[in-house]
């Protein structure tokens, strides 16, 4: 059983709660940087993949996990981010390393136009109408022809860094580095971004609103701030997700992306960073699960392999309820209590994750 003292505020916002945790949190950045020398070049795009899905998950996940807002149209970030990126890079001749920062602020831009008229909503209410920017944004790209190329699309060119050429096809391990540290530096600037007063706002403001606003906090300033910082990270993803993908069109960001979105972050753990990464890991893997298995069953029982129809929807569908009814705080909640249940042994207590029932007092004035 370890128990951490926290004398001091500083102690209490550390990036490393102990020095076991950076000694686990360094193994897994090392076997992240041998993974090329691991796998093969297929599976090593799919890490690729699930590392831009993590990214957009990082930013939903600042605005649903640790702000409280609901929103369904984090595709149209996505969109914003995919095509300022390559508008700036054909455009103006910018290299990735300007375009890809400047596609974020362009995306984070548009989170904040976006929020300011909705910073009053409401749960689904705030919901209908991100879900309705989502809609509305495919009506934009196809309108917006002469830059985003209608349905058409645009292509991505290939991503050169002192002289370095990174494409999926043609070098997916300088790729799959290049997308690691990007994610590494966004996953560093989110952190951060929670330790500072500014991230204690954002959980004060989804905890309890009155609370937070009787304690000094902007309420219509914290959710803007939250609603832009989200839509950049996601506008950062979607460059990412451009040049992975090569070519893209209105098609390629609706509203069934928003939707698995957020579904992933429900299904990996809402209100913690790994629930991200969980989340992004499921998405990218569980159809390969599927058909792996599907294979190997259809071998045992000598009969030839079926497709079936909206398999992978399906049981992607049967884990979100299994988490929604045993689970909420998804499989990462699930794992700390796991942990904790060895940690504490023998004095775990069943009740210790026990869902809060009652609400706070000053709720019952809204």
């Amino acid at each position: 059983m370890r128990i951490v003292f926290k004398r001091s505020y500083d102690a209490d916002i550390r990036l490393f709660k102990h020095g076991a945790q950076a000694f686990w949190y360094i193994l897994l950045l090392v076997v992240a940087i041998a993974l090329p020398y691991l796998v093969g070049e297929f599976w090593l795009g799919e890490f690729t993949s699930m590392l831009i899905w993590a990214v957009a998950g990082m930013g939903l996940m600042l605005l649903v996990g640790h702000t409280g807002q609901a929103s369904l149209g984090h595709a149209a970030f996505l969109a914003v981010g995919a095509y300022a990126n390559v508008l700036l890079m054909e455009k103006l001749g910018l290299p990735f390393l300007l375009s890809l920062p400047l596609a974020g602020v362009a995306a984070g831009l548009a989170g904040a136009l976006v929020a300011l008229p909705t910073t009053k909503l409401h749960g689904i209410y705030m919901a209908i109408a991100t879900m309705a920017i989502a809609i509305l944004t495919e009506d934009i790209i196809v309108i917006l022809e002469p830059w985003t190329g209608g349905v058409n699309g645009l292509f991505a060119p290939d991503i050169e860094i002192f002289g370095v050429n990174f494409n999926r096809y043609g070098n997916i391990t300088g790729m799959y580095w290049l997308y690691l540290g990007i994610t590494l530096l966004v996953l560093l600037g989110y952190r951060n971004t929670l330790r500072s007063p500014l991230g204690r706002s954002f959980a004060a403001v989804r905890d309890s609103e009155i609370s937070a606003q009787a304690m000094g906090v902007n309420l219509a300033r914290t959710r803007t701030l939250a609603f832009a910082m989200s839509c950049a990270i996601t506008g950062i993803a979607g460059a990412m997700m451009g040049h992975f993908s090569g070519i893209f069109n209105n098609e390629t960001f609706n509203i069934v992306i928003s939707i698995t979105l957020l579904l992933m972050i429900v299904i990996g753990g809402i209100g913690f960073i790994h629930g991200a990464f969980v989340g992004a890991f499921v998405i990218v893997f569980l159809p390969q699960g599927i058909s792996f298995t599907r294979d190997a069953l259809s071998g045992v029982f000598g009969s030839s392999s079926v497709t079936i129809p909206g398999l992978e929807s399906g049981v992607f569908g049967a884990i979100l309820i299994a988490v929604i009814l045993f689970e909420p705080m998804g499989l990462y909640g699930r794992w700390l209590k796991i942990r904790t249940y060895f940690e504490l042994f023998p004095f775990y207590r069943r009740d210790m994750f026990k869902r809060q029932k009652s609400y706070l007092k000053t709720e019952r004035m809204r």
